[in-house]
């Protein structure tokens, strides 16, 4: 059986191709989206600043489960705990505090950020004097090798230093100089009780260095006993996160992602693999019928089958694990680029991957298998080869259970996106399969669809094209199993593209313009050397022409509710400008109340809660800190925007920085030229100040929000480009294995012009029923998603997206059909006739 089934692969090569192309592109594709849900699940980082210490305590990164936005800070006595342990040579208390140096009145510049530290961490990177001394006093400071040279500075020179939003003058004491590759940020160390106070009096994290000959798990057991609940405790590669905090918050967006794509992948892949496949079986029906005649036996087809299937799974699974690596990394780095994790994330693709790609794989064509070749195996040997002419027999029981199981799927995802599921970051994850889902469903049942949709078509084809549309009519309606072939692949490619980048286009538009008009202000000073001090806004008020000036703060914290925490955005605003810079009705209570341990939210959100104004709501704020503001106002709930509103002062110093990054300025009627030309000058005077229209933070806010764009448009390219690859397979072996049937044509009479006449009407005919079906299934996408987002049936976008994916997918059509067709005409028909 091995050998005769080698001898079909060696003699049958067109057909087996296409169906190993088919197989290797899916495994690879799988493969790439199973190693970006393991990197997701890992979520690990190789240490920087830290990496000389094998263990390193940090706060604790989550809340109920949940990561925090924000660094988790601890305790400075814990120091001494761990020090007190059993084989702990150090503990080094480290903390990160944005310290800006100037030149001539202007940050320094070269690397993006710079942090102070407290010179005991220095040994933990490691750093080393090349010149000078440690800093001894409050005024002294040690800068990096690479800072220094940048700023000029050197051993007794003084150097301007903003911190805390403040511009203070110190003496360097001495340069630093790092040993090995890495790279961190630049760094500027103070003594330690320097830095703890900049820092607000705790500490980020604890490298502890062990005894020589201590073992690293055991004394990670007996530190995390040390500790308890009040920090957590990192070894290995894990050890990085301690230097990145809020990053675990992306590891629940990386795992959406990978989750939702990677399902979907794989049901296409099954889908593409099952269709190629079939359609090689379905082609060999005459061979099949042939051999039974013969004398063969259905188990002994099966086999033979089975063992054709075995040989190209293998093959192509195992050409497609480094390929498969290698689309892996690349949507990491897309990641990566777009900020929606940190480049220090190490990218992980193990065994389970590779198994998962290999598994899809070899199911997807073992069910192709067992539904394509039942037929030929079972069929008696007369029967058989009647049926191999016909090739129009497709429906069955099982067929149609499963079309309706997808269908039924499809339109319950796209129910529950329109009235289940709330305008959030998860909407996606129901939208997004619907399409997938409802394409399967019609591609199952694509024989008689195509078929009746043919008979729809006849008058306005037979009136417009003559003897080439009346012969391409006879073919569609004789062979409409083959048409509904090559008519799949195409309804998938539309609906899934259609229904994905018009999702995508909508949440970019509802974005920016729910944010726009949220936003009344008509400047925003930007801070870039870690925020603005306290005075800043009142000389900003105090600038001719300013009608009004608030401070602005974003985080994300938690409404602590019975049912478990809430997660929500937060913002900080100054209660002095917040209602001339934003767009909040109030309903209740007064936003001028907005001071100390106060919070502001919606009508609705308060509803949700069960607050009222003068009630205390129980919340989590970014950095995991517990509170209780007393609610002061209500304001008319916005769906797009979300969110609770407390004082600048009270949320920044639970922010990474501990200071507002901006400030919303509105001017007075009349006087906004005048009003620019002063802030102007004034950011002049602030180091470090950037000035620009509040455009500029509306469109920052819709870069955060749609941070995964590339990463969707990129993964959406593989998905369209396996979709558009089956497409060509299709098409080509479709058209190869008519080359007969066009060579009897031209023997009868027909010319090579009738007979591409014939192909493109054909095609048109494909492309029509393709276009239709496929636009159908994307509205189970495109509808929900633009009613949740903004309330109407048609989606935000360019109708030049849809007539470009509907014209590529027809430019696929005849170029996987004429050009095939056009080569192989070139050679005498009898040829060609002989030859089959």
């Amino acid at each position: 059986m091995w050998r005769l089934a080698l001898r079909t692969l060696k003699f049958r090569r067109t057909s087996f191709v296409a169906t190993f192309l088919a197989m290797f592109l899916g495994a690879a594709i799988v493969i790439g989206c199973g190693g970006l849900m393991e990197t997701g699940v890992r979520m690990a980082a190789d240490p920087q600043r830290l990496r000389e210490a094998p263990i390193v305590v940090t706060g604790e990164q989550t809340h109920d489960s949940t990561a925090l936005t924000e660094r988790h800070r601890i305790d400075p006595g814990l120091v001494g705990r761990v020090a007190e342990v059993r084989g702990v040579r150090a503990a080094v208390g480290d903390v990160s505090v944005p310290a800006t140096v100037l030149k001539d009145g202007k940050p320094v510049s070269g690397k993006a950020d710079s942090y102070g530290h407290g010179w005991a961490s220095a040994r933990l990177t490691p750093y080393t004097l090349a010149a000078g001394s440690p800093p001894v006093t409050g005024g002294e400071a040690v800068l990096d090798a690479d800072l220094a040279r940048r700023a000029g500075a050197r051993p007794g020179s003084t150097v301007d230093v903003v911190v805390q939003g403040t511009v203070r003058r110190f003496q360097v004491s001495g340069i630093a100089e790092q040993r090995g590759d890495h790279n961190p940020d630049a760094a500027v160390f103070f003594t330690d009780d320097e830095a703890r106070t900049l820092a607000g009096g705790r500490i980020d994290s604890i490298g502890v260095l062990p005894n020589a000959g201590t073992g690293t798990a055991a004394l990670a057991d007996a530190v995390r006993a040390a500790v308890g609940d009040r920090a957590e405790v990192l070894t290995g590669e894990r050890r990085g996160l301690a230097e990145l905090p809020g990053t675990l918050s992306s590891k629940r967006t990386v795992v959406i992602l990978a989750a939702v794509f990677g399902s979907s992948v794989v049901l296409i892949v099954m889908f593409g693999v099952a269709s190629t496949l079939g359609l090689s079986l379905q082609q060999r029906a005459r061979e099949m019928a042939l051999l039974r005649a013969v004398g063969s036996t259905p188990h002994q087809l099966r086999r033979m089958i089975l063992t054709e299937t075995a040989v190209l799974s293998v093959a192509s699974v195992l050409l497609a694990l480094l390929p498969g690596y290698a689309i892996g990394r690349l949507l990491f780095g897309v990641l990566t680029a777009s900020g929606v994790v940190s480049s220090a994330i190490v990218y992980h693709a193990g065994w389970i991957p590779m198994a998962v790609g290999a598994v899809v794989t070899v199911l997807a064509a073992a069910g192709a298998t067992r539904f394509a070749g039942r037929r030929a195996a079972r069929t008696e040997p007369v029967a058989a080869l009647a049926e191999s002419t016909a090739g129009t027999r497709w429906f069955s029981v099982p067929r149609l259970l499963l079309a309706l199981f997808f269908l039924a799927n499809g339109i319950g995802l796209a129910v529950a996106t329109a009235t289940v599921m709330e305008d959030g970051p998860t909407l996606a994850s129901t939208a997004g399969p619907a399409s997938v889902l409802f394409c399967i469903g019609l591609a199952l049942l694509a024989p008689g669809i195509t078929k009746a949709m043919v008979a729809l078509l006849r008058l306005p084809v037979r009136a417009l094209s003559g003897l080439s549309g009346r012969l391409a009519l006879r073919n569609a309606a004789t062979a409409n199993v083959r048409m509904a072939g090559a008519v799949a692949p195409i309804v998938l490619l539309i609906g899934i593209a259609t229904g994905t980048l018009y999702m995508q286009s909508t949440e970019d538009h509802v974005s920016r313009t729910s944010y726009d008009r949220n936003i009344l202000a008509d400047y925003v000073l930007d801070s870039t050397t870690g925020g603005f001090a306290p005075g800043v806004v009142d000389r900003v008020r105090a600038t001719p022409g300013v009608a009004a000036a608030s401070e602005f703060v974003t985080s994300r914290g938690f409404v602590d509710r019975p049912g478990g925490p809430a997660q929500i955005d937060l913002r900080g605003v100054s209660a002095e400008g917040v209602r001339q810079s934003l767009d909040l009705s109030v309903v209740a209570g007064s936003l001028s109340g907005l001071r100390g341990d106060t919070v502001a939210l919606s009508d609705k959100k308060a509803r949700e809660y069960g607050v009222r104004v003068g009630d205390r709501l129980p919340m989590h704020l970014g950095d995991g800190a517990a509170v209780r503001p007393t609610v002061v106002a209500l304001y008319t709930d916005n769906p797009k925007q979300q969110y609770l509103t407390l004082p600048a002062a009270a949320l920044a110093p639970h922010t990474g920085d501990g200071l507002p990054h901006q400030i919303l300025v509105r001017a007075a009627r009349g006087s906004a030229a005048e009003v620019h030309d002063r802030l102007a000058a004034l950011a002049a005077r602030v180091p470090g100040t950037e000035l620009d229209d509040s455009a500029s933070l509306a469109g920052r806010n819709n870069q955060i929000q749609q941070i995964l764009v590339s990463a969707n448009y990129t993964i959406v390219a593989m998905i369209v480009g396996y979709a558009a690859i089956t497409v060509v397979n299709t098409l080509v072996s479709v058209t190869r294995k008519r080359r007969a049937e066009f060579g009897l044509q031209r023997l009868t009479g027909a010319t090579r012009a009738q007979v591409l006449g014939m192909l493109t009407v054909e095609g048109l005919l494909i492309g029509v029923i393709a276009t239709i079906l496929g636009t159908i299934a994307s509205a189970t996408t495109i509808v929900p998603y633009s009613l949740v987002k903004s309330d109407s049936y048609l989606p935000s976008g360019s109708i030049g997206v849809y007539l470009a994916i509907v014209g590529g997918s027809l430019l696929l059509v005849f170029g996987a059909t004429l050009l095939p067709s056009w080569r192989g005409m070139r050679s005498p028909a009898v040829d060609t006739v002989k030859a089959a």
